[in-house]
């Protein structure tokens, strides 16, 4: 059974009360407008699962340290700025049930709102010459806009096949749960052996992270986003390219028009959600997250028996069974 979110945190609970205050300190500007923004912000902070990951992996490497909390705050500022900067691509309007920044201060300051924390992060690692954590996670927001970049590419013709998918998430969401994972080991520990194993660690917990996410987008739950939205933007997802690699060529030139040219057509939407379904996707998808799960707890469990330990088992648990 999957404990909750509250109980997985006990190692941590402490140095997560400790990074909260820190990073509203951290988030604080001189100019009124900004710190209003950064302020509305922090008030409705996510599940805050990459800060997790960073002082679990200091607590399984040796000990959380003061190179930790910078760690973390660098990974939520850049996580927060990105998923900021994501709004203003997607033209969305919500983020976590609220509205989101760009829907409530219009798009150019939503865009300067992400380029701030950007540079607040990065200038927290300078300043603190927290050099290793700079460049984990600054190779982490590369692979990450290059991977969004990669799949806005593909939407175009639509004939992203199974191994470009997983280069895809790989760049656009497991390089920052990788680097979370590394920079929190990195802070504890000078064993590079280490840190490297713990990055694909978290590489793995990404690559199910994200499948799991894709897998919504045909679900039947309440998962805080609309179904089929994934459709409607023309994004290749592992169902629904398990899909389209088998049926028939008619099948499949009638799935990808309606992909191409009735994505906002309710019905054409549906008509590839019931297609993916019927085909097998979800099971093959849910099979490979499983799979990815799997090769995670394998490098977990050479590491050493401890609560830290438990509660990063927990967590990939959590991520991998979440419901939205």
């Amino acid at each position: 059974m999957v404990k909750s979110l509250s109980s997985i945190k006990g190692p941590i609970e402490n140095e997560l009360k400790i990074f909260d205050e820190r990073f509203k300190d951290a988030m604080k500007s001189r100019v009124a407008m900004l710190d209003k923004v950064t302020n509305y912000i922090v008030k409705r902070k996510g599940k805050q699962v990459r800060p997790m990951f960073v002082f679990l992996c200091a607590k399984l490497a040796g000990g959380v340290t003061e190179s930790s909390y910078n760690a973390a705050s660098l990974v939520e500022m850049l996580h927060t700025a990105t998923l900021v900067h994501d709004d203003v691509v997607d033209d969305a309007v919500e983020r976590r049930g609220f509205f989101s920044v760009n829907a409530l201060w219009k798009k150019k300051i939503a865009v300067l709102v992400g380029d701030y924390l950007l540079s607040r992060g990065l200038l927290l690692a300078l300043d603190n010459e927290e050099y290793d954590a700079l460049q984990i996670l600054s190779r982490a927001v590369k692979a990450m806009s290059e991977g969004e970049m990669l799949q806005l590419e593909k939407a175009r013709r639509l004939d992203i096949k199974e191994d470009v998918y997983y280069d895809i998430i790989k760049a656009k969401t497991a390089s920052l749960i990788a680097a979370a994972c590394s920079a929190g080991t990195a802070s504890a520990t000078q064993d590079t052996e280490m840190v490297e194993k713990m990055r694909i660690f978290g590489e793995k917990i990404g690559m199910a992270f994200q499948i799991r996410d894709d897998l919504f987008d045909f679900g039947t739950d309440d998962v805080g986003k609309p179904l089929g939205i994934d459709i409607k933007e023309k994004k290749m997802t592992l169902p629904l390219i398990y899909a389209l690699e088998n049926c028939s060529s008619g099948e499949k030139r009638k799935m990808i028009n309606n992909i191409k040219r009735h994505n906002e057509n309710p019905e054409k939407v549906a008509e590839v959600i019931d297609f993916v379904r019927k085909s097998g996707g979800l099971d093959y998808a849910n099979k490979i997250m499983l799979k990815f799960r799997e090769e995670a707890f394998e490098i977990l469990h050479t590491t050493p028996d401890c609560p830290a330990r438990d509660s990063l088992e927990q967590l990939v648990l959590f991520v991998t069974e979440r419901k939205k």
